[in-house]
């Protein structure tokens, strides 16, 4: 245990900056509960999270906005999900930017969208830049404080209660969302 301890410490960081790039929510609440642990920095893992957010939604406006022709035939699949952000950036303008980061399946697709309108790259990068402090640091200090919390409750109850109640949660989850994907006839 100790082992993979100290090998998350030691590759942790760079795990949460890669897989950051392309979203990194589950890896910035698992960097936020090992930090809370004392196998990580928050602040770092913060920070990094932060950095690579950033980069990966820059580059994902810049490469769809300068390369077009090259990027549209492996959207295909992703028609209606591109539609659906064009819409919502329509709709709700500039604050889509912030929101997306926490919808999963939308991180990707809100840049390339708004890459294909006539958005301007430096309002974009701003947004982007603020947008992606507030998900960073929201997301690992939640992640850090509920990971002090889950690691209390576990310590000072029995073990069994813990994966109990994680199960009867992801159980209600997974019918909630059958529940809401349900064709309507």
């Amino acid at each position: 245990m100790q082992e993979m301890l100290t090998n998350l410490a030691t590759y942790g960081y760079l795990i949460l900056f890669f897989y950051s790039l392309g979203g990194g929510m589950i890896a910035l609440i698992a960097a936020g509960i090992l930090s809370g642990g004392g196998s990580m920095n928050i602040w770092l893992s913060i920070l990094i999270a932060f950095g690579a957010n950033f980069l990966g939604d820059s580059a994902l406006f810049y490469l769809t906005r300068f390369n077009k022709k090259e990027i549209l035939p492996y959207l295909r699949k992703q028609r209606r999900n591109l539609a659906l952000s064009q819409v919502l950036f329509k709709k709700y303008g500039s604050i889509i930017i912030l929101f997306k980061k926490y919808i999963y399946g939308f991180k990707t697709l809100v840049p390339m969208a708004i890459a294909l309108t006539k958005f301007s790259f430096m309002k974009f990068s701003i947004l982007n830049f603020i947008s992606s402090a507030i998900w960073a640091i929201s997301v690992g200090l939640a992640s850090f404080y509920a990971g002090n919390l889950i690691i209390k409750f576990y310590e000072n109850n029995p073990k069994w209660l813990l994966p109990l109640f994680l199960i009867i949660l992801i159980l209600a989850i997974y019918f909630y969302f059958k529940k809401a994907t349900k064709k309507q006839n």
